[in-house]
């Protein structure tokens, strides 16, 4: 692989199951996000990457200028980093890009809304818990086609501004992905209803109670 991440791969137990990839939020690590990924979707294959970038000790997958605050070069260059991570990965793994699922947390959202817009072919959809626009800049048009995203963001969030999930989602939709947008009444954090919203998507729901 060009770039190496230190990882955790998990083997599925259902091949029905889609395979997940696993990023966590700022300060976390390959470990963080194994119990959400089992509770998503039971049978999965898990690939979950540490973030290359250390930030005061804290991993991330990009750097940032000062709290939301973003030098667009270097998030290219890290999307374009983990996105040759993961093609390595998928062969390395036996996964298929055509059905692995990005789960990401804040910074791990950002970094997956990152490569949907940048590197599209290198999954098939995402759930992003908490995103921040860090690209400001709609897909290109259906380069997100049959691609399925759920954005979630917390209505009560102190870092996330309530109006980013919607412009992510926005951003995404510009490209052909089906969005589906749920606002939680939480904060940054993930509570019980995030989960449940996410079961129901990744169950093939086509309605999710209180989308906004």
């Amino acid at each position: 692989m060009a770039t190496s991440f230190t990882h955790h791969f998990e083997p599925g137990t259902n091949p029905a199951a889609p395979p997940i990839l696993l990023l966590h939020g700022t300060g976390g690590d390959e470990l963080d996000l194994l119990p959400l990924g089992r509770a998503l979707s039971p049978g999965s294959a898990l690939l979950s990457p540490r973030g290359n970038v250390n930030e005061h000790g804290a991993a991330r997958y990009f750097a940032r200028v000062a709290e939301g605050v973003f030098d667009p070069a270097e998030i290219t260059r890290r999307a374009h980093e983990l996105a040759d991570f993961l093609a390595g990965s998928a062969r390395e793994y036996g996964l298929d890009p055509a059905r692995l699922i990005a789960v990401g947390l804040s910074n791990g959202a950002n970094i997956a809304s990152a490569i949907l817009l940048l590197r599209p072919i290198v999954f098939a959809g995402a759930v992003l818990f908490r995103p921040m626009v860090v690209l400001d800049t709609p897909a290109d048009p259906h380069s997100l086609d049959g691609k399925r995203v759920l954005v979630v963001g917390g209505a009560r969030d102190p870092i996330v501004s309530v109006d980013h999930p919607h412009r992510v989602a926005s951003h995404l939709r510009a490209g052909g992905a089906d969005i589906a947008l749920h606002m939680s009444p939480a904060g940054h954090g993930l509570i019980h209803e995030d989960i449940i919203v996410a079961q129901a998507w990744f169950s093939g729901a086509t309605k999710l109670d209180r989308i906004a």
